[in-house]
């Protein structure tokens, strides 16, 4: 069975980013993919602090929800993170978690599906969602796209239930991780993933 980890980035459990989730949810379970989701935004996540000893143990130093997720997203075909808009950027609880969980985590991500959902009650979407789309592209995880940007409009749970039109994106954007996640899994099995180079790190220490 095809899996999706989700993430909640929002400190409030049943809030609007929930919403927008949880409507992905029913389409994935439909589709017969397993799914979990965590609820990352209420926790007390610390940033990276760049000591590097997750390359000598394979684990970030701090044991906290990042080693306990990380074996969660390395089983995953796929991942959809999800956010709040605070001050045009994701919820800074979430980027720390991301931080560390890209950056300590040694498996290959390559041809994980990603995608990320942003809600806000007005402005700061489109900020947030490129910020969140980085992890995916620096990991060799395809990006899934919707009929619109990835995103809710709402103050409350109840007011992203009126959103038609992004409870409609969240839908189409579910259809499409389920459709790329079978069709990675069969090209998998018929071609073989693509080749990852290695090795190669351009640094300019001598100033030239």
């Amino acid at each position: 069975m095809k899996k999706v980890l989700l993430i909640n980035g929002s400190p409030h459990k049943d809030g609007c980013t929930a919403e927008a989730l949880s409507e992905m949810m029913r389409i994935f379970e439909a589709a017969g993919m397993e799914c979990e989701l965590v609820q990352i935004g209420s926790k007390a996540v610390r940033g990276c602090i760049s000591c590097n000893k997750c390359g000598e143990t394979g684990k970030c130093v701090f044991n906290d929800e990042v080693n306990e997720i990380a074996p969660k997203l390395e089983q995953a075909d796929a991942l959809v993170v999800g956010s709040p808009v605070y001050f045009a950027s994701p919820n800074g609880t979430l980027l720390s978690f991301l931080d560390r969980l890209f950056y300590s985590t040694h498996f290959s991500k390559h041809m994980k599906v990603g995608a990320s959902v942003v809600s806000a009650r007005r402005g700061g979407n489109t900020a947030s969602f490129d910020a969140l789309n980085k992890y995916f592209t620096i990991s060799g995880m395809p990006v899934a796209s919707s009929t619109y940007w990835n995103m809710v409009h709402g103050f409350t749970a109840e007011d992203v239930r009126k959103d038609k039109e992004g409870l409609q994106t969240m839908r189409n954007l579910a259809r499409n991780i389920v459709f790329m996640v079978n069709a990675i899994s069969d090209a998998k099995e018929k071609y073989g993933l693509p080749e990852v180079e290695r090795g190669s790190f351009t640094s300019f220490p001598d100033g030239k």
